[in-house]
């Protein structure tokens, strides 16, 4: 609230609350409060799309269920809600085109119940979430057999998953309302077409990926973002999940190691070794770093178009040749894209390894074949930022 307060109120502080029920990991109702800081966008044409970064405020010990004991939790996450509110005090005296939100989750440890709720609204509202991301352990640079590297961190970014738990869902009996089945179909059935098109590995999560990792490693030289194909790490979860399984495009960022004698353990020494998650085995210039890496991702995405519409790929004739074809962005939007960049990459690759800037058009004719790559458009704005790509479903 400070930092609105010295940029004229520009972020819009409020406090979420809601009674989580009795569970498997609730002994009783408790109220649960998102803190969250949306930073309006100022285009008209891109305002509505949510661009989401949070941490959680929750934290335990070597008991789930105590909710006295000590759990200082200051890798777990407070290293991550302090890199959401420097992100948030960082941003608040600039203007984006896109919507930014910034929000600290309670109930993590008891399984994500404060992401969830804000998920599940948002899903229920209709909320165009073009993107989220959580950081989640992202305070220390040593792992637990003395390796050390604070120039890389690992950035989980995996959309296959949560399309096979939604195909799951559609077969299990769970209790939903019918705005939010026919909501979950929807995703469902656009995922779907992707991955049935061939594009397993160009569902939305991993177009987000791509971009936060280039934008990151191109702001901080030096600095390796290790993208990951997977959801999270074995055994464990984090607040992307439920945005994850309603077809949003969310990602994780982590540390590059892990100490598990410093997670979710009592305070205690034994034998010489210091267990608990305690701030002196924090590097504070590594939160930094990390938080650096996401403004450079979400500044970039938050200042660019939206993503091109009804993108197709001509496959109606045998040619050596390849021919996209995408639907130009709306009225409003038009005015603020430059131009159309085409991007490809073996099919082999991870990330996108070749660009043509086509100008404002809405087809191209390359002389790559289509059989050979992997494409995907993107929406340029006139200061030379790049949205999200689009997966081309073929034309037949």
């Amino acid at each position: 609230q400070a930092c609105s307060n010295a940029n004229g109120g520009r972020l819009a502080v409020t406090m979420d609350e809601f009674i989580e029920p009795a569970g498997n990991r609730m002994a009783e109702p408790t109220t649960l409060i998102n803190v969250v800081a949306t930073l309006p966008g100022t285009s008209v044409a891109s305002k509505s799309r949510l661009l989401v970064v949070s941490g959680h405020y929750d934290s335990r010990n070597s008991d789930v269920m105590d909710a006295k004991g000590a759990s200082p939790g200051a890798n777990d996450d407070a290293s991550g809600v302090a890199a959401v509110m420097e992100m948030a005090c960082a941003f608040a005296p600039h203007k984006f085109d896109a919507t930014l939100v910034f929000m600290a989750v309670p109930g993590e440890e008891q399984g994500l119940l404060g992401a969830a709720h804000w998920a599940k609204t948002a899903q229920r509202l209709g909320l165009n979430v073009e993107a989220m991301i959580t950081n989640d352990i992202i305070g220390s640079t040593t792992g637990d057999a003395g390796q050390r590297d604070a120039k890389q961190v690992r950035l989980f970014a995996d959309g296959l998953d949560p399309l096979m738990r939604l195909l799951v869902r559609a077969r299990a009996n769970v209790p939903a309302s019918d705005a939010e089945t026919k909501a979950l179909d929807a995703s469902r059935d656009r995922l779907q077409a992707i991955v049935l098109a061939g594009g397993a590995e160009d569902l939305p999560t991993h177009q987000l990926g791509r971009p936060l990792k280039a934008l990151g490693e191109r702001y901080m030289p030096g600095f390796t973002v290790n993208l990951i194909q997977r959801r999270d790490r074995y055994l464990r979860g984090g607040d992307h999940l439920p945005f994850l399984e309603r077809g949003y495009a969310a990602v994780r960022f982590s540390e590059p190691f892990e100490n598990f004698n410093h997670q979710h353990q009592n305070l205690r020494t034994e034998n010489g070794v210091v267990y608990g998650d305690l701030p002196e085995f924090v590097d504070f210039a590594f939160v930094a770093d990390v938080a650096r890496i996401n403004a450079a991702g979400l500044a970039g995405l938050a200042l660019a178009p939206a993503p091109p519409q009804q993108v197709r790929l001509d496959a109606r004739e045998l040619t050596n040749n390849s021919t996209l074809v995408w639907a130009a962005n709306s009225e409003a939007a038009d005015s603020e894209v430059a131009g159309y960049r085409i991007v490809w990459r073996a099919t082999d690759a991870a990330t996108w390894q070749q660009f043509k800037d086509v100008g404002r058009v809405t087809t191209v004719t390359l002389p790559v074949s289509k059989d050979n790559v992997v494409f995907g458009v993107q929406a340029l704005s006139k200061r030379g930022f790049a949205s999200l790509a689009s997966y081309p479903l073929p034309q037949r």
